[in-house]
């Protein structure tokens, strides 16, 4: 029965907690990926025409983006400076809250090929020049290498990187993986459909298909939202996101607080007050802190074994005189 009350639970506190999102299913579909900024700012990128939409929470069109190569959204954490990568061109972009590109970062001439490329700042970035096999730290203000180091490994199906406190994070369709800055690999753990990294704080997400993941270093990877059915899902600060047979929702984290918080006191057993006045035979729990002490003395006493009767007999005894004394 309690099962059957958390379960429930759980429902409510989805359902009262998720938000159809006011946005015409014909922007929604053939979306290859959605992300969400902190100011409820929708972004779509389709693969189709390589177009990168912005739309604000009510679903007006602020900006369009039509690009002639594929390239891969970074974030919207900062929405002022959005960075994009593409592999075909060699190039990053920055685009700023309309998504006018105010930067472009040219790599054909400075390095071999560049397989992925990770925006730690505006003036940093992580590169993974897959020919000379070496993860690079750059700094495209003053167009000069920082660091470069050795980094022999397949990436044939990578899908993001980001570089964190001296630790390389990469995440592939099937694994999240924490390698040193030496290229020892600390952490392997297995997934489904990785696409991208978000970092928050000191945290890393690892978002993919249809689940978001926080890593935990004592834990691992543990899984935060999920929904089998939905097609794309990302998070803000307050929000998850989810498209779904192109419909977009959003669950809001605070509601979802506080919805767990009315349904837990409704999924915990009622307590029934006892008679105060009972038999002992007919008990088989304590009814006060008094007769729970008199019993655990009485267990502590026992040095030896002794007979069920005299054991019976005894503890009827101890529990007459806490009653005789008022309880």
């Amino acid at each position: 029965m309690k099962l059957l009350l958390l379960i429930f639970a759980f429902i409510f506190c989805s359902f009262s907690a998720q938000k159809a999102v006011a946005l015409d299913t014909l922007k929604l579909k053939e979306a290859k990926d959605l992300f969400a900024d902190d100011y409820g700012n929708l972004y779509i990128y389709k693969n189709k025409d390589f177009s990168l939409t912005k739309y604000d929470s009510l679903g007006k069109q602020i900006g369009k983006m039509m690009l002639t190569v594929p390239f891969k959204i970074q974030g919207v954490q900062n929405p002022l400076t959005v960075p994009l990568f593409s592999e075909n061109a060699q190039e990053l972009k920055f685009v700023d809250q309309n998504l006018n590109e105010i930067q472009r970062i040219d790599f054909k001439q400075k390095f071999a090929f560049i397989k992925i490329a990770y925006a730690e700042d505006l003036q940093q970035i992580w590169l993974l020049d897959e020919s000379s096999k070496r993860l690079i730290q750059y700094n495209f203000r003053n167009d000069t290498t920082i660091n470069s180091y050795p980094f022999d490994a397949s990436f044939d199906d990578l899908t993001d990187l980001l570089v964190y406190e001296n630790k390389v994070y990469i995440l592939t369709r099937k694994h999240f993986r924490i390698y040193s800055l030496k290229f020892e690999k600390l952490i392997e753990i297995p997934v489904e459909n990785g696409k991208r990294f978000r970092r928050e704080n000191e945290y890393i997400l690892a978002i993919t298909k249809n689940s978001i993941l926080k890593y935990i270093p004592e834990k691992g990877l543990v899984k935060i939202f999920e929904d089998p059915d939905a097609q794309i899902v990302d998070k803000n600060t307050l929000s998850y996101f989810e498209i779904k047979a192109n419909n977009l929702y959003l669950y809001n984290l605070e509601k979802i607080k506080e919805a767990k918080q009315q349904a837990e006191p409704e999924s915990e057993p009622k307590k029934i007050d006892e008679p105060a006045q009972k038999p002992v035979e007919q008990s088989t729990e304590p009814k006060d802190k008094s007769l729970e002490k008199v019993q655990d003395k009485f267990i502590k006493d026992q040095n030896v074994e002794k007979p069920a009767e005299d054991t019976l007999k005894k503890l009827i005894e101890e529990t007459s005189e806490v009653q005789t004394v008022g309880i």
